[in-house]
């Protein structure tokens, strides 16, 4: 069957999307859209703080295009040597703190040694800084995106514990979504079932789904990449037909066939 997956591609690497492989492995077709752009900003400023580590406490990151900012910061040669001879180990030294799997493996890239790989939100991310770290240590620096959930900083800063955030990257509909949803309508037919990866997705392209689908929209198998895309879908009045146990490809492609059968 068709599933229709409102996401970005993956970062860097080649090949096929594992959410794609993982569908395909599972006898279906998935289509790929991305929902969503995204402008860095303030690279000047994230680039000073990732050079001072001795201000902070560790570092946490939530997202992959957080990583990416970072990764941009050391494009210059000159940063990068600096960074790998001696900034990357004083960092190290620290707690760098992740949420899933894909922003692991780029922390790692950046040579860097990630924990919290398998808490896969941010309310369970928070939970184990809680239990790693006291109120006495230098703020935790957090380089984020402009719509961030507050579930982390209001549990760090409710406990105590020192946060220092920057907005780094800032989230906008993509460009081309509408029209690339309206010809998958047109080429594809109606999803038997569609993927929704971020609360914004679904605020971006919900409408237009409902436009395309029209009476058919009943018979979609609606399914969320998490408990926070799960509880946006909902609001909108959606069924969710499954949520990942944890936000991989294998776990969702799990979810969506089980649904399919």
């Amino acid at each position: 069957m068709h599933v229709l997956l409102l996401k970005e591609p993956r970062e860097g690497g080649s090949g096929p999307d594992p959410y794609i492989k993982e569908l395909a492995s599972r006898g279906h077709r998935a289509t790929l859209i991305p929902v969503l752009s995204f402008t860095f900003v303030s690279l000047n400023i994230l680039s000073d703080k990732l050079f001072q580590p001795e201000q902070h406490g560790g570092l946490i990151f939530t997202s992959p295009r957080a990583v990416e900012a970072v990764r941009m910061c050391l494009e210059d040669d000159e940063r990068r040597e600096q960074w790998n001879n001696d900034i990357k180990d004083k960092w190290n030294a620290k707690s760098i703190y992740v949420v899933g799997k894909a922003t692991a493996a780029l922390v790692e890239n950046l040579g860097l040694v990630p924990l919290g790989e398998d808490t896969g939100t941010a309310d369970v991310l928070s939970r184990l800084i809680l239990e790693r770290e006291d109120t006495n240590i230098l703020p935790l620096f957090f380089p984020c995106g402009s719509i961030k959930r507050e579930v982390l900083p209001t549990a760090l800063r409710e406990n105590g514990v020192p946060l220092d955030t920057l907005m780094v990257y800032q989230t906008a509909q993509h460009p081309d979504l509408e029209k690339n949803l309206k010809n998958h309508f047109t080429e594809q037919g109606v999803p038997a079932s569609i993927a929704f990866f971020s609360p914004s997705g679904v605020k971006f392209c919900l409408e237009t789904v409902r436009r395309l689908s029209g009476e058919q929209l009943k018979q979609i198998k609606f399914a969320a990449i998490g408990p926070t895309t799960a509880d946006a879908m909902t609001a909108e009045g959606l069924s969710v037909s499954c949520s990942a146990d944890k936000p991989t490809a294998e776990h969702l492609a799990t979810g969506i066939a089980k649904a399919l059968q």
